[in-house]
């Protein structure tokens, strides 16, 4: 039983899909300390409801439907309108890349779709406190990105003290070799207009690729659909 002292965190569900929303609810309900106030299938009727009554956590899906807002913006919405509401994102699109943007955008914590939903339940009232939540796996790939995360500061839920400003540390020659390939020069073009060997060129490209937590063409530009340019 909640007694009158208990917190009692209150969330907000974000999804384009109805069956994923109602399993999360039944799968809280029994989370006397974890209370549903709405739950919405499109990022506009989310942020009216947040303008009615504010919610300590949105738990929300990172791709939403091709005619709502993109993830990112929404982010950067509720971080600019709804301060006091920290965004817990489900996704599976769990890469390097998209934990680095989301907590770059204001999120406080990322999930992925392949984990179980007590490790869902443990999240939320990890961001609820004001702590972000990761899965330990990300954290390594989150170093080679930005040296500046302390993992001294980040306990056994991966949460650490406040939002972190992550992006992916390209150099400028690979900024410049991702941007030729996606105008669609070859290694060899991008070489010949360098004056460096296809070899260097092609070590930077795999070098950016790692950085960004993609590992094939497609994925960049997938990346670029979803994000923009890398760099």
């Amino acid at each position: 039983m909640l007694t009158s002292m208990a917190t009692l965190y209150t969330v907000m569900l974000l999804d384009d899909h109805e069956m994923v929303r109602q399993g999360i609810e039944l799968g809280v309900a029994k989370e006397a300390d974890i209370e549903i106030i709405g739950s919405f299938a499109t990022g506009r009727e989310l942020l009216e409801a947040l303008a009615r009554r504010p919610s300590d956590v949105v738990v929300m899906d990172f791709i939403l439907a091709p005619s709502d807002i993109d993830g990112l913006s929404l982010l950067q919405l509720l971080h600019r309108r709804f301060r006091k509401c920290r965004p817990l994102i489900v996704s599976s699109h769990y890469t390097p890349a998209t934990v680095s943007l989301s907590l770059k955008a204001g999120c406080w914590g990322i999930v992925s779709k392949t984990q179980t939903l007590a490790e869902l339940i443990i999240a939320i009232r990890t961001v609820a406190q004001g702590r972000i939540y990761l899965q330990p796996s990300m954290v390594p790939a989150l170093q080679d990105m930005q040296p500046i995360l302390d993992v001294a500061k980040i306990n056994s839920n991966m949460s650490v003290s406040a939002p972190l400003s992550l992006r992916a540390r390209l150099t400028p020659k690979e900024q410049e070799v991702l941007r030729c390939f996606l105008d669609g020069m070859s290694v060899n073009s991008i070489a010949a207009k360098f004056s460096r060997s296809a070899s260097t060129i092609s070590t930077q490209k795999q070098s950016a690729y790692r950085k960004l937590g993609i590992s094939s063409d497609s994925e960049l530009f997938k990346f670029t659909q979803q994000f923009g340019e890398p760099g």
